[in-house]
């Protein structure tokens, strides 16, 4: 017996799984084939967000590096499947309107990249690290660095673009907190 088209996307629809996750603070529902394609295929190829790199494809290199709940991890090691209910930051949810992330911003200032492969990683793990701990040592800044690759710079210039997105969150977080403060009532002049 022939098959028919709408047999076949009768199949194609069972065969599908529908995951609900937050995607840089917007909730996404998607249906992928294998629950066990790994978020950097799905962010790539499914949902066109290229900002992610790909490297190694296992978990070494950093290129790939995301934000899950908070964590940074390396998305070619991540099953979508394991997605549901918990929140994505991709480097696409950075920056906006009002500017860059400071993160952005210091590796801009400090010349922190070159070819650039490996920058969104870089970045991605170190706004995990200043949105964990918004003041880290030097020796927390290298092993955060240290867990991605460049074969460009060397080191120095991210390392400086580490320290000064440091400096530039806590100018970021000052002004905000002055501002907040000359808005409420208890900050107004009379």
């Amino acid at each position: 017996m022939a098959r028919t088209d709408t047999d076949e996307d009768a199949e194609s629809e069972i065969m599908m799984v529908r995951l609900r996750f937050r995607l840089n603070h917007e909730d996404v529902e998607i249906h992928v084939r294998d629950p066990a394609s790994t978020l950097l295929d799905v962010l790539r190829d499914d949902l066109g967000l290229t900002g992610t790199k790909s490297g190694c494809a296992i978990g070494y290199c950093g290129a790939c590096t995301v934000i899950v709940d908070g964590e940074a991890v390396p998305a070619c090691l991540r099953m979508v499947g394991l997605l549901e209910g918990r929140e994505v930051r991709t480097i696409e949810d950075l920056g906006g309107p009002e500017g860059l992330d400071p993160v952005q911003a210091a590796f801009v200032k400090c010349a922190g990249l070159q070819c650039g492969f490996c920058t969104p990683g870089h970045v991605m793990a170190l706004r995990a690290l200043l949105d964990e701990e918004p003041e880290p040592d030097d020796e927390r800044i290298r092993r955060t660095v240290d867990g991605n690759y460049c074969r460009c710079t060397g080191y120095v210039k991210i390392l400086d673009a580490a320290r000064e997105a440091v400096a530039l969150q806590k100018a970021v977080a000052v002004r905000n907190s002055r501002a907040g403060a000359a808005t409420s009532p208890e900050g107004r002049r009379r």
